[in-house]
């Protein structure tokens, strides 16, 4: 495969190199040279997860329109202005901008008669679908996987029908759940964007970004005064929940449970406290979604008893819309969910782990990796093979996807293979340590709500 000599880089042995990386991994190679690392990264979920025919030419249509949350709407009203600013800078360079939700499909796009003619042949129009799954590495699906801005140039695309575009893309992402809310993106066909490209994607998903954190401080309040008007259970306690699971406000038994401040809200999304309850979170929402009137209750591990505690929990709505739970210790009222926080066991195990190393892929068994640490906005993983920064974008993620292979979040930091815990070491306060079977004998910590969980999983 040879690219076109006026496309995408300053230089066309950049171009040539890339085409001949690309031809290699796609025939089944693993080892590329001098490709980014989100590339990679990214080819590789292509090839492995989602199989994309990499002869695509054309976007698929959006099987069905995705569903968005109402507070997203805001998200799509600003970045189209954004869009359109945009598009007044860059109307003499032949581009294309676009915003798509969090799914990946487009729902408008700005350009020239003749830029959006061109993109039309491959369906960078509304209503396609550009997610990864979809379409392959690209602007749009590959800011969904990645924590800034991307830039994807010629043959770094997946599909070889859409080598002809360079594009750049930002993720505005959902500041309570991380989840992508909505995507904008500049598009240029044979041609580097230039310079100041990172600047404008940057600077035009600011003012959403805003909208979104006015939001999420509302939200707070809103669920904050649900606390207030609810009834406690005698000898129970009560905690608010936002949609991802953190802490908004604990009264004083629930916050010896949770080992959290007692009657503190945490309006603010950046001040809340995690707890490990992402899941039942996450349950709440889905069927509060489906059923408005729907109560719930499953068991949690606490830190006050080595055996769960069960709860109810009740989602809590502000214009038909779930902004996060209240769960009730003591109580099992509803319909009954499966344990939350015990060592469950979910599907099938995935064949690897993927790491990187520089710009070269690192496949892993789940066995060589001993555990995961979240530092930042990074996943960095201990393995047979050294330390290697993980293709995971959330410990979360990971820890739903190796469940199956003994991999157990033990600390909000840290997921570990039970597998290689080699010794349990006992702090002066009783705090657990997991000594692990490497050549250092690395040591992880064990959160205090958290060791029932471990003594169990462990045995001890």
């Amino acid at each position: 495969m040879s690219i076109d000599s006026g496309a995408l880089e300053d230089t066309l042995d950049y171009g040539d190199q890339i085409a001949r990386e690309w031809e290699r991994f796609v025939a089944g190679e693993d080892q590329v040279t001098g490709v980014p690392a989100d590339v990679v990264r990214s080819w590789f979920r292509c090839r492995e997860e989602y199989r994309v025919d990499p002869s695509l030419g054309e976007a698929p249509a959006a099987p069905i329109p995705s569903e968005h949350a109402s507070l997203y709407d805001v998200v799509f009203a600003e970045l189209g202005g954004s869009a359109v600013s945009i598009q007044r800078e860059v109307e003499n360079l032949d581009c294309v901008v676009s915003v798509a939700d969090g799914a990946g499909r487009i729902l408008a796009a700005w350009g020239d008669r003749s830029a959006l003619r061109r993109a039309r042949d491959n369906n960078l129009a509304p209503m396609s679908s550009w997610a990864e799954g979809a379409s392959g590495t690209n602007g749009i699906g590959t800011a969904v996987e990645s924590a800034g801005p991307v830039l994807i140039r010629g043959a770094e695309h997946w599909c070889q029908g859409f080598q002809n575009w360079v594009c750049g893309g930002i993720a505005v992402r959902d500041v309570v759940t991380g989840e992508p809310a909505a995507i904008l993106t500049i598009s240029r066909w044979r041609t580097s964007l230039p310079h100041a490209v990172t600047r404008w994607l940057s600077d035009g998903v600011a003012t959403a970004k805003e909208a979104l954190r006015r939001t999420a401080r509302q939200a707070g309040l809103e669920l904050v005064g649900a606390f207030g008007q609810a009834h406690l259970p005698p000898g129970g306690g009560m905690v608010a929940l936002d949609r991802a699971g953190k802490v908004v406000l604990a009264d004083d038994q629930a916050s010896l449970y949770l080992d959290v401040p007692a009657c503190h809200p945490a309006v603010d999304p950046a001040t809340r406290w995690e707890v490990g309850l992402s899941r039942l979170a996450r349950l709440a929402s889905e069927n509060g979604r489906r059923d408005p009137s729907w109560i719930g209750y499953s068991q949690i591990d606490t830190q006050l008893s080595n055996e769960p505690i069960a709860v109810t929990v009740r989602p809590v709505f502000s214009s038909r819309r779930v902004i996060g739970s209240l769960v009730f210790f003591g109580k099992d009222e509803g319909e009954p969910l499966s344990s939350v926080g015990d060592a469950e066991r979910y599907g099938a195990s995935p064949r690897r782990i993927v790491g990187t190393r520089g710009d070269r892929l690192v496949l892993l068994r789940p066995g060589e990796v001993r555990f995961a640490e979240a530092d930042g906005n990074d996943i960095w993983l201990s393995t047979d093979r050294g330390r290697l920064q993980s293709s995971g974008h959330s410990l979360d993620k990971l820890e739903g996807e190796f469940s199956t292979s003994g991999f157990l979040r033990v600390h909000r930091r840290f997921l570990v293979n039970l597998n290689h815990v080699r010794e349990v070491e006992r702090g002066f306060k009783g705090e657990l340590f997991l000594v692990l079977d490497t050549r250092g004998n690395e040591v992880v910590p064990v959160s205090r709500r958290n060791a029932a969980l471990v003594r169990r999983a462990l045995g001890i």
